[in-house]
């Protein structure tokens, strides 16, 4: 959420953010609602001050024949208050309506764009993966090895169920026991979040009120999480931290669920868009400095492309567009897994910073080394989302035999050195 202030202030630069953006937000409607808001609560906090000091006199007042006359304009005064506050009701609520939809201000660096078809590739690593024999796709691969049952998993479930057996379900635990050594090694903590949480979370985090279509929620209005930046975010809500406790780098794991709306056609068949999944996530917060942002930016991004390398999977880095950048994010990259079936990459990570969009909507605030409290900076990046890692995997490390080599580094994890 941005600052009132900054954004009467920033006008034409937040409107140019919300074109570059695609976000449909009425500004001017805000300032307005503003004003009224403003003038509303002065005059309130006026007529609250002149009852204040009316009623000190009342209290001094001896005699009836002062306090009667007092009382009696103190109850003008106080239905004059009650009216207004009754006015001030509907205000806020459409104030606080569109201030949630106003979108943070993307970096320079962020190139225009009408969707992620027009995302910048910045880098590349790793050869194309090309077989000397016809591939097989992971879904034919998998279901080879006895991986994955997708119709039972559907019989169960429903559309986009899936099971993982045997050596996939192995798999997915030398992953993530993997990624847990892999990024515990640089200094994260390791983190078990809540995956059902209140409403604010998902507010906090900007998931609510733009993406309320893909979330799953209870019949007690809490939801279920699309990713552990929700519960791990909400950790410090409303606390004051110090500056020496700063960076604060989670490593969070969690079972993650989206109900993949507006996406019924897409990605039918498979493990690329399922409606629960398992993500390791890394999120930070740190002092709110942009230069500090855009480091822990570039780091979270290289120790996500040092587990890909390690891996062995081609992957490629994407500088997201203006049009593929959530509400909350200043920049954002995605890192593209090779997917040698499709001829093409697929996405697998997403790394973002916020500068303090996410933080003051959770109150996360620390206090300076001269005592100034600020709102921290936060930065997320997915370590590794399973199953969909599976999908690059596989393909990318299938034999001519039908087998499938187990990277080097899952050896230890996973016991054996293929399938098949």
């Amino acid at each position: 959420m941005l600052d009132i202030k900054f954004i009467r202030e920033n006008l034409d630069i937040v409107k140019a953010a919300a074109v570059k953006k695609k976000i449909k937000v009425d500004l001017d409607r805000l300032v307005a609602l503003d004003d009224s808001r403003r003038a509303l609560m002065t005059s309130i906090e006026s007529k609250k001050a002149e009852q204040n000091r009316v009623s000190d006199e009342i209290a001094k007042a001896s005699e009836a024949s002062v306090r009667e006359p007092l009382i009696a304009s103190m109850q003008s005064v106080k239905a004059a208050v009650q009216a207004e506050e009754e006015q001030l009701k509907p205000v806020l609520e459409e104030w606080k309506a569109l201030m949630l939809q106003v979108p943070n201000i993307p970096d320079m660096t962020v190139p225009d764009g009408e969707s992620d078809a027009d995302n910048v590739e910045v880098r590349a690593w790793g050869e194309q993966t090309k077989f000397p024999f016809v591939a097989k796709d992971h879904i034919e691969l998998m279901l080879a090895h006895k991986m994955v049952d997708f119709e039972r998993g559907a019989k169960v479930h429903g559309f986009r169920g899936y099971y993982m057996l045997g050596d996939g379900a192995k798999l997915m635990w030398a992953i993530w026991n993997y990624a847990n050594d892999f990024f515990g090694a640089r200094d994260f903590v390791q983190m078990l979040p809540p995956t059902i949480v209140r409403k604010q979370n998902l507010y906090g985090t900007g998931h609510l009120p733009n993406d309320a279509d893909d979330v799953f929620r209870t019949q007690d209005d809490d939801y279920l999480i699309g990713t552990s930046e929700v519960s791990g975010m909400g950790f410090y809500s409303d606390e004051v931290l110090d500056k020496s406790e700063l960076p604060v780098k989670f490593l969070a794991f969690s079972p993650c669920y989206r109900r993949e709306a507006g996406s019924h056609s897409k990605d039918v068949k498979g493990l690329i868009r399922v409606h629960e999944f398992y993500k390791v996530e890394q999120i930070v917060l740190c002092e709110a400095s942009h230069e500090e942002s855009v480091k822990w930016h570039e780091e979270i991004t290289k120790n996500t492309e040092d587990f890909m390398q390690s891996l062995g999977i081609p992957y490629r880095v994407v500088l997201n567009c203006g049009a593929d950048i959530g509400q909350g994010q200043v920049k954002k990259y995605d890192i593209e897994a090779w997917v040698p079936k499709e001829e093409k990459y697929r996405e697998t990570h997403s790394a973002s910073y916020f500068h303090d969009f996410q933080t003051r909507r959770f109150n996360i605030r620390y206090k300076d080394t001269d005592g100034t409290v600020r709102y921290a900076h936060s930065l997320n990046n997915t370590a590794v989302a399973a199953p969909r890692i599976l999908v690059s995997l596989v393909e990318n490390l299938q034999q001519a035999d039908g087998s499938i080599k187990i990277p080097d580094v899952l050896i230890p994890y996973f016991g054996k050195s293929k399938i098949g």
